[in-house]
């Protein structure tokens, strides 16, 4: 009896923890947290519930009919061993996924059809916080009853944690190892290589048909920048980020200049940087023209989303800014 009595008061101390716990405020973890959270209930076969990026709560029961407006978060699906029933067309066109018939495709990243959606009968629907088409998108989808959520991928630490989240929900811990602690892995290589180096300075810009801007930590290629120490020159010259200006780029001297192009046309994109920049004889006296190291970046590294391949933009930034140790660098 004594010992049926103990277990009884064990069990029933268990139950006020649990209840204590679940009473407190979700919203007071942190987004590693929360994702941790979200991938444990996942594999335990429970709801997923988080916070998406667009300060959304968001509660997923299942995910057999998934839906992607945006190329990278599909492909980034399959790499969780994660399957679809509909995607918007970049995910053919840019990043080259193999679909199968049964996929629809519905609509454009910056044109999804809302109806075209509806009709693969989604149980999750994955957006991007960073497209207005898309924020539009989530009364619509509320009031259709259809679970979604919004994502934000600017780092690789961005990229883990939906990992993390996508590969607990279906239950491949392997593809979590395999696709993001081996690449960050290779990060940490390279940052080590990095470490102790002289800083670069460098302007990174975005070309595209019509205009090129100056950009900072808020461009994939930016964020590699910081992480591995360079000095982007807009940090030094703010007004870069409004009107880039040919006397103050010359004022700078950088050591480096990267190029990321935008949109379909690239030739186009270049066309205008060659006609408003490059022309200039200024431009060619710049110590980062003189030296060769003035680069286009390839856009399946840069521009979009690199997934897996995280560690290979590590790298190809890295031997740049880096030369003398170029070989260290796998």
């Amino acid at each position: 009896m004594r010992k049926k009595a103990i277990r009884l008061l064990t069990l029933l101390l268990a139950a006020v923890m649990l209840v204590g716990c679940g009473a407190g405020d979700a919203g007071s973890l942190s987004g590693e947290e929360t994702q941790q959270s979200s991938s444990a209930a996942a594999a335990a076969g429970q709801p997923v519930v988080f916070t998406d990026a667009l300060g959304y709560e968001v509660e997923i029961d299942s995910w057999q009919r998934v839906v992607s407006l945006y190329g990278s978060f599909a492909e980034a699906w399959t790499l969780a061993g994660g399957s679809l029933v509909g995607a918007t067309s970049d995910a053919v066109e840019e990043r080259g996924l193999v679909l199968g018939d049964h996929v629809a495709i519905v609509g454009s990243v910056k044109n999804p059809g809302f109806e075209e959606i509806l009709a693969a009968q989604p149980d999750f629907v994955m957006l991007s916080a960073d497209i207005a088409a898309q924020a539009e998108l989530h009364d619509a989808l509320t009031d259709a009853g259809i679970p979604h959520a919004y994502y934000r991928v600017d780092t690789f630490e961005d990229y883990r944690a939906m990992m993390e989240q996508f590969c607990g929900m279906t239950g491949r811990q392997d593809l979590y190892e395999q696709n993001a602690v081996a690449v960050g892995r290779q990060i940490d290589a390279v940052r080590e290589a990095a470490k102790g180096q002289p800083q670069p300075t460098v302007l990174l810009l975005r070309a595209f048909a019509t205009g090129v801007k100056a950009k900072g930590a808020d461009q994939l290629a930016g964020a590699i920048l910081a992480d591995l120490g360079a000095t982007n020159l807009v940090d030094q010259y703010q007004s870069l980020l409004e009107d880039l200006s040919m006397e103050e780029i010359v004022a700078a001297d950088p050591d480096v200049i990267l190029v990321v192009t935008m949109g379909s046309d690239e030739e186009a994109a270049l066309g205008y940087l060659e006609e408003h920049f490059e022309s200039n004889p200024a431009w060619a006296g710049l110590s980062a023209v003189q030296n060769g190291r003035y680069e286009v970046l390839p856009k399946e590294l840069f521009h979009y989303k690199p997934n897996a391949r995280w560690g290979e933009s590590y790298a190809y930034l890295a031997k740049i800014l880096y030369p003398d140790i170029a070989g260290e660098i796998g």
